[in-house]
């Protein structure tokens, strides 16, 4: 089952529909995976002071923990990582679908136990 990243609209952590798919996806990896630990990684557009962006980068990793969490995921499952603009995936975008894809969340496994 393949996970895509998540997104946000600007200067929003808000869980979207499509990103509560996703979401939902990965609670069932969580659940049928109980050993795997996840860095939720949160990432801004560059559209901010870097201050901000990096409170809102964090804000963004903690409201889809906490929708992993409302799911019945121990949250010390869960890492919340806020990146701010650090992590560009589009330098100097210029459309709106440019930043978009840069306001995201990525999953990395970070700890697998038996």
């Amino acid at each position: 089952m393949p996970l895509d990243n998540i997104y946000y609209d600007l200067d929003k952590a808000e869980i979207r529909p499509d990103a509560a798919l996703e979401l939902d996806k990965l609670v069932k990896i969580l659940k049928d995976n109980p050993g795997i630990r996840i860095e939720l990684s949160s990432h801004t557009d560059a559209r901010s002071s870097d201050e901000y962006n990096q409170d809102l980068s964090q804000r963004r990793a903690e409201s889809a923990v906490e929708y992993i969490v409302s799911q019945g995921i121990n949250a010390s499952r869960l890492e919340a990582k806020g990146y701010g603009e650090r992590q560009l995936i589009i330098e100097n975008a210029q459309t709106e679908e440019e930043h978009q894809i840069n306001r995201r969340t990525e999953f990395k496994v970070i700890e697998i136990t038996e």
